[in-house]
């Protein structure tokens, strides 16, 4: 439990610095998201749930 709020933390700090230093990439990058269809944002959201399982699996054996 202690490693998942750990991995929740790091995940608002990097999401934080990006807005703190990027305002303007963050918001044309936010409204380019409109134009994507949902099955590519589906199938993109996979390969990251993929990828970052295979490192979690890696790093923990």
């Amino acid at each position: 439990m202690k490693e998942l709020i750990i991995a929740f933390g790091l995940f608002l700090f990097i999401e934080g610095i990006l807005y703190a230093l990027f305002p303007s990439k963050m918001k044309n990058i936010l409204k380019k998201m409109e134009i994507i269809k949902d099955s590519q944002l589906r199938f993109g959201g996979f390969i990251f749930v993929i990828i970052g399982f295979l490192i979690i699996w890696f790093v923990k054996n």
